[in-house]
């Protein structure tokens, strides 16, 4: 896990090395361990390490293989690197480290940019070929590990971060209006390519990007998950559905202890995680180091989970850690929370992220984490509204109980300036839902959460937290071969149960009954979810000041009002709308250039 960026130039300059140094140094927390930059004409790269696999420095990168011409920039980890460099050994390649980052140089230039296929891992990567000019970048299947770009005239730059290439310099940074409308309509939802700022995009999830030496690119799909029914499991009964995950899951949380440092897990007391940590006792592993978070309650609201989290840990005998945060740290972790953001994300969970791994760099580099499970498996209450929707009308089901707000309410709160004349969230959602691949609304709708919203909230926001602290974290339930598993799964058997139904059965016998059959829970922030007293004073501020006036992104009655009743209007799915506005205002005036 690591920080990665750099700078492509095809106008007949040399790369700017001053601007890949200050996106290096911008990474310093994604990489804390050593720092690298090479430049070769109009290519520079540059990387910060997080040592997970080969400690030595012989894994530092910038990676180049003078013999066969390539230099790489690498952040992820390839979680079957021993079995591909076995495979590329029987080629004739030699190895000079133990890295999996040398394991995708091999890769590459064995096999070209579909080496991307055989990786099961996450990634994101650039490499260069000294000889043809050719650049290639890829990200992995579900978008696990981000990659920013900002191009101009004759010139690309990538990073890891999207504050990298502001410190770059001379990044388009006029707000992005359909970014805008997804972020205040589609659930804080900016979908690949677009970020909020317009001269910043994202390269999108499962994505190849090929630029030739003159500038020119192509793209290649190399993933698309299947929602649709596999013929070879049609005489299946629920219990071999049961069985298949499980069996899959075990796999996925193998693959992820991966590592020549040891591996923690993030455990919330929930199902997800709490089934990470029974799979790998089943494994043998002893003396697991397990980490839960709980905040002081407020307004009535607890703010822990550790009855849940206690429990597993006993069962399990794992080497547990109660992480409470005290009132008086929330605060200050705010605008911390708020910095450390590619993109501004409005789940007060962030927060809570960012204080736990925080304290779990303490003691571990590497956890796994339970994140994707309820995208994938339904676990969520908008499904359920779905099951009898036909599949033509599953757009404007979906719409009616996961968008914040309709495209008029998106217009009552922006300046005219800010505003579009069509609902830009609407029309991306219903092309996507409409595509061939998913038969049910439930499955149109859970092919939209895992490729789109699942990448650009919950796996964006634990990578951005726990990078933000120099943690790695390793999402089980992303594992690409499950995912095609789950998806595949009739929806039925996801809705069974309240949702996830097929899971929770699958662990009856392996978990505490009580740990199947609670409510869901999700990270609790009671002082965020109910804005009063200092945390208010905050928002507040942020959305009168001198640079909210000057921006004059809101409508100044629709701020007012707010402010006046700061719990009392909610969005669909129940965030608090002050709250909103105030992040993404907030984190604007954050990356701020001065």
């Amino acid at each position: 896990m690591c920080g990665i960026c750099g700078e492509l130039r095809w106008d007949g300059g040399a790369a700017d090395v001053a601007a890949v140094d200050r996106m290096t140094g911008a990474m310093s927390t994604r990489g804390p361990d050593s720092a690298g930059i090479v430049a070769h004409g109009r290519v520079a790269f540059g990387h910060r390490r997080l040592a997970i696999i080969d400690l030595s420095s012989r894994g530092c990168q910038p990676m180049v293989d003078s013999d066969l011409g390539l230099t790489l920039v690498f952040n992820g980890c390839i979680y079957n690197y021993k079995e591909l460099r076995k495979a590329l050994e029987g080629f004739g390649y030699r190895f000079f480290s133990n890295a999996d980052s040398e394991v995708v140089i091999k890769a590459f230039h064995r096999w070209g940019s579909r080496c991307v296929e055989r990786f099961k891992g996450m990634f994101a990567f650039a490499i260069a070929d000294r000889d043809s000019g050719v650049v290639t970048l890829a990200r992995d299947r579900l978008g696990i590990k981000p990659l920013y770009l900002a191009e101009s005239a004759g010139r690309l730059r990538f990073a890891s971060t999207l504050r990298a290439l502001l410190d770059a310099g001379g990044v388009d940074t006029e707000i992005d209006r359909r970014a805008l409308h997804h972020y205040l309509s589609f659930h804080s939802v900016v979908p690949a390519p677009l970020t909020m700022y317009r001269g910043i995009r994202k390269l999108p999830p499962a994505t190849v990007r090929v630029f030739q030496a003159d500038g020119t690119a192509t793209d290649t799909v190399y993933w698309t998950p299947d929602f649709s029914r596999n013929p070879a499991h049609a005489a299946w009964t629920a219990v071999d559905w049961q069985e298949a995950m499980m069996d899959s899951l075990r796999t996925a949380v193998s693959r992820r202890m991966v590592a020549d440092v040891g591996v923690g897990v993030l455990l919330s007391g929930g199902i997800d995680s709490s089934i990470v940590v029974a799979l790998l006792a089943e494994q043998g592993q002893r003396d697991l180091a397990t980490f839960s978070i709980g905040f002081d309650s407020a307004s009535g609201e607890s703010g822990d989970e550790y009855p849940y989290s206690d429990l597993v840990a006993k069962t399990f005998d794992t080497d547990h850690h109660r992480i409470h945060i005290e009132s008086e740290r929330l605060l200050p972790a705010v605008p911390k929370t708020i910095a450390a953001m590619s993109e501004p994300m409005v789940s007060h969970d962030c927060v809570a992220f960012y204080l736990l791994s925080e304290e779990v760099s303490k003691s571990v580099k590497v956890v796994q984490s339970g994140q994707g499970a309820d995208e994938i498996l339904a676990g969520y209450d908008w499904y359920p509204p779905l099951a009898n929707v036909a599949r033509e009308q599953t757009t404007e089901a979906y719409a009616k109980v996961f968008f914040d707000r309709t495209h008029a309410d998106v217009l009552a709160i922006l300046q005219p300036e800010y505003a579009l004349d069509y609902d830009a969230s609407w029309a991306f959602a219903a092309q996507h839902q409409a595509a061939a691949g998913a038969e049910t609304a439930v499955d149109a709708a859970l092919r939209l959460d895992t490729t789109v919203m699942l990448v650009d909230d919950p796996v964006k926001r634990v990578d951005t937290m726990t990078m933000a602290w120099g943690l790695e974290a390793r999402v089980p339930f992303l594992d690409h071969e499950f995912v095609e598993l789950v998806a595949s799964c009739p929806p039925e058997l996801k809705l069974a149960s309240g949702g996830k139904g097929v899971l929770k059965d699958a662990s009856r016998g392996l978990l505490p009954s009580e740990v199947i059959d609670r409510t869901k829970g999700y990270f609790p922030v009671p002082g965020i979810r109910h804005l009063h007293g200092p945390v208010l004073d905050m928002v507040y501020d942020a959305l009168t000041n001198e640079s909210a006036r000057n921006r004059g992104l809101y409508r100044a009655d629709t701020v007012t009002a707010l402010l006046s009743a700061p719990n009392d209007t909610r969005t669909t799915l129940g965030a608090n709308e002050l709250w909103q506005l105030a992040v993404l205002e907030m984190w604007l005036q954050s990356t701020e250039v001065t």
